[in-house]
């Protein structure tokens, strides 16, 4: 048909599902989330879209790896300023799905959240691992990450 234009998205792409203040820009793609971010916190309550949306009102924000209609890989991140590390961009969860990992969602979302540190003028980016996540180490270890330092914890409820 003359005058019509495809647009064809790239298989996998990142898709930023909340804005800079944190409201959601992309509803039907937070609802998506939940399967791939469930495989890595899977006690997140059962209302996991009102869950999310008070996480966001505290800074947190959101983008995903999608292929096609499918999340490959979640990333939930916001910015925070401290006196160790200046501006940093991290990292809370970053989980790619199960089925499929180590097919580049991981470094793609990673890259991705690399360049938007630096779009933000941080001077770090940091994430947290549990320590019997060794697949997940050595996936960051080979993206040029290391460990700075310990983390010590205290549940208080």
């Amino acid at each position: 048909m003359e005058g019509v234009t495809n647009v064809i998205e790239p298989e996998m792409h990142v898709v930023a599902i909340t804005d800079d203040s944190g409201a959601v820009s992309a509803p039907s793609w937070l609802a998506q989330a939940e399967f791939v971010h469930r495989q890595l916190r899977p006690q997140l309550p059962a209302n996991y879209v009102g869950r999310l949306s008070e996480v966001f009102v505290n800074g947190a924000r959101m983008a995903l790896v999608v292929d096609g209609g499918a999340v490959r890989c979640v990333a939930l991140w916001r910015v925070i300023e401290n006196t160790h590390d200046g501006r940093r961009l991290y990292v809370d969860d970053l989980v790619s799905d199960e089925a499929c990992r180590s097919q580049g969602a991981g470094k793609m979302m990673l890259d991705w959240l690399e360049a938007k540190a630096v779009s933000l003028g941080c001077d770090t980016l940091t994430l947290d691992s549990g320590v019997q996540r060794q697949r997940a180490h050595r996936f960051y270890f080979r993206e040029g990450m290391h460990i700075p330092s310990f983390c010590f914890k205290k549940v208080l409820k």
